[in-house]
């Protein structure tokens, strides 16, 4: 029923332009542009488009459906659920990674195949697409979570709390010597770490651990649950805005309902960053539209700035977010200080209630390099020495100038937009700990911004990080030979594909050469005339 809903959906093209437009010639001052016809072209990359990203939702279903069956830890699931999960016989660890390595890969081969479809002037129904977002976000959201152990560690995290201790302190093994159901599902991998999450992610688990009791499946779905309905904020909010341009509510809704990476990372294993991306780009746009020369009322920029606030109470580094939004208020100082003051608000009282252990949390991981980090190629292990972290700095500081001089211009009435967009990607391109789900960060923004050639190196970030954290385990995938594939291939292409796409990043930036596309639009045919076949070109940013 998905893979037949999303052929549906994805194998569209345009409307035909209604016959009281037909009549009317084009303005001179516009130039008239038609859409490629709905050739064979179009069709295939619609049908790629479907079966790629179709066949890999059905995968990843799967395997949080049979996640007893090949990942650990141990998860006991409640009488009555929801989470629900199967166990069967022939469901292999061996079975499900490499599935999963598949799935991913062609999963993004479907993004591809319909972000090309959608240039060529694929126009699906948005209710079908919509219609199967929910289906596989629902079911992933029922599901327990896989692929990360992270959902465990917010459980346990939450769990202490409700036990009384400070999570910033105290650390999971203090549950683990517990004689409960919930000792079983603490990930070993954490459990001399304490919290490295902000007080708002904190609250956000207690409150879980209060609903969820004593079953840490429980409590994971309720943090599930929360990501899943602020994912589908996201996504309603980006489909309202872009509703008008057909080609560009496509692609947001390619590059994030339908994206089976990012439902893979953030809804199927749960992770916090949804949140904070929901509330960092409600933020950005919670100031309106500003036309040249105005401010926004001072109430939105006091909005906007506590909606930064919480996401970058959730994890510190949305607090880039905040660069972009002072930015788009650097000359209007009442509004700065309102949106200064909105997120100290947030950010002053919560780091308060916890006190000193929760500061110390925003210095976590300042010299560790994440496994599929570029740097690896440096130093040939996780580690990072300290005179790479300063070099670290410097490329982000440097990278960060270079896009915020050089990138495109977005949406001249949304201003916030680009330089947030810029120190985002700018961090997360050539910082050393970096994971997939990270990415939610940016990937909210640059569907508001216009179609350019950085879409390709963020879904190549996207799925080298994804490849190189599967299954998401610490011990990693069973068997020598998915061993040899996981540090060998995986984790070295993986690597080098990051650098590669840090080069290719700085090279666009510097030549200008950003193949900026105007999306295709149907055009009012000349009277008498029949239709013509066109295309956008390319422009050059």
């Amino acid at each position: 029923m998905m893979i037949n809903s999303l052929r549906r959906a994805l194998g569209g093209t345009a409307d035909a332009p209604r016959p009281a437009l037909r009549a009317a010639p084009p303005r001179p001052s516009v130039k008239a542009v038609t859409p490629a016809p709905s050739g064979r072209s179009t069709q295939v990359l619609g049908l790629l488009a479907v079966a790629g990203i179709g066949l890999a939702l059905l995968v990843m279903i799967g395997a949080s459906l049979f996640r007893a069956d090949w990942m650990p830890p141990r998860l006991p699931m409640p009488t009555i659920g929801p989470p629900f999960e199967l166990h069967v016989i022939f469901v292999r660890p061996k079975i499900v990674d490499t599935a999963l390595w598949v799935a991913e890969i062609i999963g993004v081969l479907g993004v591809v195949a319909g972000l090309l479809a959608a240039a060529r002037g694929a126009r699906p129904p948005m209710r079908l697409i919509v219609a199967v977002a929910v289906v596989a976000v629902v079911a992933l959201t029922v599901l327990p979570p896989a692929g990360s152990t992270d959902a465990l560690d917010y459980a346990t995290y939450g769990r202490l709390l409700v036990l009384g201790h400070n999570p910033y302190i105290a650390t999971p093994s203090l549950l683990r010597h517990m004689h409960n159901s919930f000792a079983q599902s603490v990930p070993r991998v954490w459990d001399s770490q304490v919290s490295l999450y902000g007080p708002f992610a904190t609250f956000e688990q207690l409150v879980a651990a209060k609903l969820g009791g004593i079953s840490a499946a429980r409590i994971a779905f309720w943090l599930k649950l929360w990501n899943s309905v602020a994912f589908a904020a996201v996504a309603i909010v980006l489909d309202r805005l872009l509703r008008a341009d057909p080609a560009q509510r496509l692609r947001a809704h390619l590059l994030w309902t339908l994206n089976p990476l990012l439902l893979w990372d953030l809804i199927a294993a749960g992770h916090v960053d949804l949140l904070a991306a929901a509330a960092g780009l409600g933020g950005l746009l919670a100031i309106g539209r500003q036309t040249p020369g105005t401010a926004p009322r001072l109430w939105r920029a006091a909005a906007a700035g506590a909606l930064i606030g919480i996401s970058a109470d959730i994890k510190i580094n949305y607090i880039l977010l905040g660069g972009g939004l002072a930015w788009a208020l650097r000359r209007s100082p009442a509004a700065l200080l309102s949106a200064a003051g909105g997120g100290l608000a947030v950010l002053v009282p919560t780091y308060a209630w916890l006190g000193r252990p929760a500061a110390r949390a925003l210095l976590a991981r300042r010299e560790a390099a994440s496994a599929d980090s570029f740097y690896r190629l440096l130093t040939g292990d996780t580690g990072l020495p300290r005179h790479l972290v300063f070099l670290a700095v410097a490329l982000f500081a440097g990278l960060a100038i270079l896009l915020l001089r050089r990138m495109p211009a977005g949406d001249p009435l949304r201003p916030a937009l680009r330089p947030a967009l810029a120190l985002s990607v700018a961090w997360l391109f050539v910082w050393p700990y970096q994971l997939p789900w990270y990415d939610a960060i940016f990937i909210c923004i640059l569907v508001l911004y216009p179609a350019t050639r950085l879409d390709w190196l963020v879904l190549l970030r996207l799925t080298v990080a994804t490849l190189a954290n599967t299954p998401g385990v610490a011990v990693g995938p069973p068997g020598h030979v998915l061993k040899l594939i996981d540090r060998y291939i995986i984790e070295y292409l993986a690597s080098a594909a990051l650098l590669a796409a840090v080069v290719v990043l700085v090279a666009l930036a510097v030549s200008g050469r950003w193949g900026v596309r105007c999306p295709p639009r149907i055009a009012p045919a000349p009277a008498g005339g029949g239709d013509r076949a066109g295309r956008d070109s390319a422009g050059v940013g």
